[in-house]
């Protein structure tokens, strides 16, 4: 199972308390499941808004389940935010 780095911005980082946590998932759906799991309140609502970079590719509109994650890789979740 790849290790990766979830790193949260703005809301999703005030929601999550922390900047970035370790996980272990092999798709972003399992990665994100992990996430609401760990983080059940507002992180888990806010989630729903996000989109998300992986190792710096947007995800765009791609299934969750079928964006595979590497070993080493990292997560963004970039909330909407004004301006933006």
């Amino acid at each position: 199972m790849p290790k990766v780095t979830v790193r949260y911005w703005a809301a999703a980082k005030a929601a999550a308390g922390v900047a970035e946590e370790p996980y272990e998932a092999d798709t972003l759906a399992a990665a994100l499941a992990a996430v609401r799991t760990r983080h059940p309140g507002e992180l888990a609502r806010v989630l729903r808004r996000c989109s998300f970079l992986i190792d710096g590719d947007p995800v765009g509109m791609r299934e969750h389940e079928t964006v595979r994650l590497a070993e080493g890789g990292t997560v963004e979740v970039l909330p909407p935010f004004a301006g933006g």
